[in-house]
């Protein structure tokens, strides 16, 4: 399996919990700003991951380390939101 599969799938994540977030959570006040920091950033690693000199960036060892503390936190973010 390639390597950005795992961000691939990552950002679909966050996509993911961001258009729900958007969704059932339509009554709330400051919904679309919360929501959309997760729609944001799962698009553009998604995106980033198809440009070849910024992919071969993301295989780093200390950049997939970094990558995993914010996705966790990112996560975090859309269960407490």
């Amino acid at each position: 399996m390639n390597q950005l599969n795992n961000y691939r799938f990552g950002s679909y994540a966050l996509l993911a919990m961001g258009l729900i977030n958007l969704r059932y959570q339509s009554g709330s006040d400051g919904n679309l700003s919360s929501s959309s920091l997760l729609i944001v950033t799962g698009l553009l690693v998604f995106l980033l991951t198809f440009i070849p000199r910024i992919s071969s960036t993301l295989l780093n060892k200390s950049v997939k380390r970094v990558s995993l503390i914010l996705f966790i936190a990112l996560v975090v973010y859309g269960i407490l939101i």
